[in-house]
């Protein structure tokens, strides 16, 4: 498979209706080369959105099973692609996708979770490294801490807000809320957030 992303060369997009030459194809074209039968395109959209869905889980879910979770949301994907429309981007509907996995496993595991020992080995494996490193690794568990405080709502907007860096307007399209909502979800999930790394001693 030729390589898009250098500048050097071109890429035939065959959507199954018109071949066309450009330097990058749309996830769009990708969409409608897929549902035309060209299945290995859905590679591509796969390649795209791996890292980010996979960042998204993450924060949503924590670190347990985030293969299996990823993987989850590209098999629904893939099931549902027929039902996708196409007037609506793709990317807010993996997201959507995303959120809809993370919230059946938090739910699932609402009565069963334990905290997660990952950065504190961390913090015994790194006790030669300079303080600084250690307090940084101190504060990435807190805000981890943190976000374990806020329901999955107020922790989803916050998620995909600021750490995913998503418009108001498409994060409250994947929840399927109104912008008002995502607003004061976003409000009081920091509200939240800075209260707790406050209280842990954390100088903001």
């Amino acid at each position: 498979m030729s390589d898009a992303s250098s500048p050097s060369h071109t890429k035939v997009v065959d959507t199954g209706l018109v071949d066309t030459v450009d330097t990058e194809v749309t996830d769009a074209e990708l969409v409608v080369a897929c549902l035309r039968g060209h299945n290995h395109r859905f590679g591509e959209l796969y390649d795209r959105y791996h890292q980010p869905v996979r960042s998204t889980l993450f924060q949503l879910c924590g670190e347990e099973q985030l293969d299996d979770l990823t993987q989850e949301v590209f098999v629904r994907a893939w099931k549902g692609l027929k039902g996708f429309r196409r007037q609506a981007k793709f990317s807010t509907w993996l997201y959507r996708i995303a959120w809809n996995v993370a919230s059946d496993r938090r739910k699932s595991l609402a009565k069963q979770r334990q905290q997660r020992q990952v950065l504190t080995q961390a913090f015994a494996s790194s006790s030669q490294q300079g303080s600084g490193g250690l307090n940084q690794l101190h504060h990435q568990q807190l805000v981890h801490e943190g976000l374990q405080q806020l329901s999955l709502d107020h922790r989803s907007v916050l998620v995909l807000h600021d750490l995913e860096d998503l418009p108001q307007k498409e994060v409250a399209e994947i929840l399927g809320i109104p912008v008002g909502t995502v607003k004061s979800r976003l409000h009081n999930a920091r509200t939240t957030i800075k209260r707790y790394l406050v209280s842990r001693g954390v100088e903001l």
